[in-house]
C-alpha cells in the first residue's frame, strides 16, 4: 500500500450539499439584515436564494420532492442561516417543522401542498374560540391564530383546532383530553392581520390569521405527530415537530450567537475606544470575553449534536424515541438558547457604543436574540422538566 497516494474526496451527499449552500447565503443574508428587519418580511431576493438552496425542503419527505434530512443535520443548516440573520433562520425552522406534517398526509395531498419548489406551509397557535365542526365530507373551521412566522411568503396555511362531532360532542380521548386536529387550507382563505410590531426577529412576519365557517375537506385534516396517521416512516419521522421545534430554535440562538460573536471579533481587532489608547484587542477583558464566548457555545453546539445524533442511532435500532431521549433533546436545546443569550448579552456590553447603532449588526442581533430566549422553547421552566425526571418523577410531556 502506498501511504504517500491521493486519499479520494469523499463523495458529496444530500446533507453536506445543503450544508454548503446555507453557508454560502451567511454574506447575502447579513448585508441583507437591516432590509429584512425594516420589511418585517424577507425581501424577494433572499427568498429566491433561500429557495434556490431548498433551505424550505429540507424537512419535506423525499417521496414528495424533499431532502429529509436527520435532525442533527438538519441543525446545522439552520444555524449557518442563523449566522447570517436571525429572522431568516426562525422562518426557515418554523416553516420546515410545519412541512413535516407532510408525513402524516395522503400522497396526492401532500404533493398538492408541498409538490411545487417554492411551497410552504405556516400556522400558529389559536386564540380563544377557534375550533373545528365536523361536517359529512370534512369540517366547518372558524378561529383566529397568532404567531404564523413566514406567513407573508407562505403558499399555505394550517390551524390547530379542538375538534366537534356533528351533534357538538367535544372529541375527546379515552382519558378526556381535547383531541386537536390541524385544518390546511391556501394562504388566500384567510384574513391576515398585520400585527408584528416588536422588538426582535422583525423579518419574520409572524402575523395573525382568521378564518370564518371555511370548509377543509377530510383529507386535508391531520392529527399532528399521530403515530396512527404517520405514512412515511424514516428516520426523520420518528421525531415530532415539537422535537424539531425545540432543537431548530436551539440552532437559530447558536447561530445568532456565533455571528454576534464574529462580528465582535472584526470589532475588536479593529477599535481603540473613545477616551483611551487601549485597542480592545489587547483588552484583558476582551480576550477573556472571548474565549468564554467562543467556549460556550462550542459546549452547547456539541451537546445539541450529540444528543441528536444519539437519538438518531436509538431511533433507528428500536423505531422510536425513548422519553430519556425526548428529555435530552429538550435540555440542550433549552441550554443553547440560554448559553447563546448569555453571550450575546456579555458582547453587547463590552461592544460599548458601537452597539446601539442601528447601522450595525449589534443591536439587531441582540433584539433578535433576546426575542428567541422570550419564546416558549427558551423557558428556563424546561430545565425544570429534566430536573423532575433525573429525581425520578414522571414529567410533564407537554414540550417533550
Amino acid at each position: 500500500m502506498d501511504v504517500n497516494a491521493p486519499v479520494e474526496a469523499e463523495p458529496a451527499t444530500a446533507e453536506t450539499e445543503v450544508l454548503a449552500s446555507a453557508r454560502r447565503l451567511i454574506p447575502l443574508l447579513r448585508d441583507a439584515g437591516p432590509r429584512i428587519d425594516a420589511a418585517r418580511a424577507l425581501p424577494a431576493d433572499v427568498l429566491d436564494a433561500m429557495h434556490g438552496a431548498r433551505l424550505f425542503r429540507l424537512l419535506v419527505p423525499r417521496a414528495v420532492g424533499g431532502v429529509e434530512l436527520p435532525p442533527a443535520e438538519y441543525i446545522q443548516c439552520v444555524e449557518a442561516v442563523a449566522m447570517g440573520d436571525a429572522s431568516a433562520a426562525w422562518c426557515m425552522n418554523q416553516n420546515s417543522g410545519c412541512s413535516m406534517v407532510a408525513g402524516y398526509l395522503a400522497p396526492e395531498v401532500a404533493r398538492r401542498v408541498f409538490g411545487g419548489a417554492r411551497d410552504v406551509l405556516a400556522w400558529g397557535q389559536a386564540r380563544g374560540r377557534a375550533r373545528a365542526d365536523k361536517v359529512p365530507g370534512g369540517w366547518r373551521v372558524t378561529g383566529t391564530w397568532l404567531f404564523a412566522s413566514g406567513s407573508r411568503h407562505a403558499s399555505w396555511l394550517g390551524a390547530h383546532c379542538p375538534i366537534f362531532d356533528e351533534d357538538g360532542t367535544q372529541g375527546r380521548t379515552p382519558d378526556g383530553a381535547a383531541i386537536e386536529r390541524t385544518m390546511l387550507f391556501p394562504r388566500e382563505e384567510a384574513r391576515i392581520d398585520d400585527v408584528w410590531q416588536v422588538l426582535g426577529l422583525r423579518g419574520t412576519g409572524s402575523d395573525t390569521y382568521s378564518v370564518e365557517d371555511l370548509f377543509v375537506p377530510d383529507a386535508y385534516s391531520v392529527e399532528r405527530d399521530s403515530v396512527a396517521e404517520r405514512r412515511e416512516d424514516g428516520l426523520l419521522h420518528r421525531f415530532t415537530t415539537t422535537n424539531i421545534y425545540a432543537s431548530g430554535f436551539g440552532a437559530v440562538g447558536l447561530g445568532t450567537a456565533r455571528g454576534m460573536l464574529d462580528d465582535f471579533v472584526g470589532l475588536a481587532s479593529a477599535k481603540t475606544p473613545a477616551l483611551t489608547q487601549t485597542a480592545l484587542r489587547d483588552s484583558a477583558a476582551v480576550q477573556w470575553l472571548i474565549g468564554v464566548s467562543d467556549a460556550r457555545l462550542r459546549a452547547a453546539r456539541t451537546l445539541l449534536i450529540a444528543t441528536l445524533e444519539r437519538a438518531q442511532a436509538g431511533a433507528a435500532a428500536r423505531g422510536h424515541l425513548t422519553l430519556r431521549d425526548r428529555v435530552d433533546i429538550r435540555q440542550a436545546a433549552t441550554f443553547a438558547i440560554y448559553e447563546s443569550r448569555e453571550v450575546v448579552n456579555g458582547l453587547w456590553h463590552q461592544a460599548g457604543a458601537t452597539a446601539i447603532f442601528d447601522a450595525g449588526p449589534f443591536e439587531r442581533r441582540f433584539r433578535d436574540m433576546n426575542t428567541i430566549s422570550q419564546q416558549a422553547q427558551g423557558r428556563a421552566s424546561h430545565l425544570e422538566t429534566v430536573g423532575q425526571f433525573m429525581l425520578g418523577t414522571r414529567p410533564s410531556e407537554r414540550w417533550l
